[in-house]
């Protein structure tokens, strides 16, 4: 009767593992999708920044010109 209670133990420990390990691996894999396209928004931010800075200094460059 021990064997059966612990062969019993093993398989419930063995899948709760797989069940542990397959739900972090889909929860990463969710991270790292997220982050990338975070990524992505960030970056045309940034584009959004730089070109309205270089707008800027035209315009300032065409106010010393104009005066």
């Amino acid at each position: 009767m021990d064997w059966i209670a612990f062969a019993a133990a093993a398989v419930t420990a063995l899948l709760s593992f797989l069940g542990v390990y397959l739900s972090n691996r889909k929860s990463a894999a969710l991270m790292e999708y997220r982050l990338e396209q975070l990524e992505k928004k960030v970056d045309k931010h940034n584009q959004v920044v730089e070109r309205t800075f270089k707008l800027e200094q035209k315009v300032a460059d065409l106010e010393k010109k104009g005066a």
